[in-house]
């Protein structure tokens, strides 16, 4: 440690770029949103103090509440499917010697480089309800049902997160396939000499060790879930009524469409501060485990 302090100087020329661009790009935007939260502002003419007005009007609408719900929903959503599926594509591709797994890569990851308009009208049509697949599928095997998948508040946030879920699943599965392919096969080597199965050796010895990963890519669909944006803007508007609006979306109408840049200013501080404080709350739950 003292050896490193002794070349503070050259530390500090590294981490400078690094220190400055996050400031510019993301510290100083969010400590505008937190300032200009405690204001009535519409984003053009000066902006009047009011104090916690914006919060107090905030936490008073019903539809915050319903949005908390629905980002928490879509957050159980990612983090069920992202991971789940994610852990055990990267676990076969792992475990099934194929010459085709440089393919199989391509194709899982292929939906996170698709633009997410061109993957939300692909499922809105596939969600239609006159003739979209899952419908037709039904009516195929003579089953007397139809769904109306995105108008129905009982369907429409389960639908639009698994769409959202489907959509970013390959970045799991590249941070769990990458995280097993570093791990010493020294130890799948002694595993499988003591006798033990395919199954086994994945529990005792690569699930354990892919704790940090499954950190990560918790903190990264929970979070996920909180500022969801895109997929509920393209495939719902927020609809039916506000059964899938997100917090990000009362954000995006009430500063861009409203131009209540104050109040959607708090709506931003209260995303943030609930994503700081899940991810908070994950890594004090993996270092408890550690000890």
């Amino acid at each position: 440690m003292k050896k490193t302090w002794k070349y503070r100087g050259a530390v500090a020329v590294f981490i400078l770029p690094a220190l400055l661009t996050f400031t510019g790009l993301i510290g100083y935007p969010v400590l505008q949103s937190l300032i200009k939260s405690f204001y009535n502002w519409n984003g053009v003419t000066e902006g009047k103090w009011v104090g916690i007005s914006n919060y107090a009007k905030l936490f008073h609408t019903d539809t915050f509440y319903l949005a908390n719900k629905n980002s928490l929903i879509f957050a159980l959503v990612l983090v069920v499917y992202q991971i789940c599926f994610g852990l055990l594509m990267a676990l076969l591709l792992v475990s099934i010697k194929t010459k085709f797994s440089a393919f199989f890569r391509f194709t899982y990851f292929l939906p996170v480089v698709v633009s997410s308009t061109v993957i939300c009208q692909m499922w809105v049509s596939l969600f239609n309800y006159d003739y979209g697949l899952f419908n037709q599928i039904f009516e195929a095997l003579g089953l007397n049902y139809r769904q109306a998948w995105l108008t129905s508040k009982n369907t429409a946030i389960f639908a639009i997160a698994f769409v959202n879920a489907w959509q970013f699943m390959g970045i799991e599965f590249i941070m769990f396939y990458t995280a097993i392919s570093g791990i010493s096969q020294d130890l799948y080597e002694a595993a499988r000499i003591d006798g033990a199965s395919t199954v086994q050796t994945h529990l005792r010895i690569t699930i354990p060790l892919l704790k940090e990963t499954f950190r990560f890519c918790l903190i990264l669909a929970i979070t996920g879930g909180l500022k969801a944006f895109d997929t509920m803007y393209i495939m719902t508007g927020g609809g039916p009524g506000d059964y899938t609006t997100s917090l990000t979306l009362m954000m995006y109408k009430s500063a861009f469409t409203s131009n209540k840049f104050g109040y959607g200013s708090a709506i931003a501080t209260v995303i943030v501060l609930e994503c700081l404080a899940c991810t908070v709350v994950i890594n004090k739950l993996f270092h408890r485990k550690e000890e």
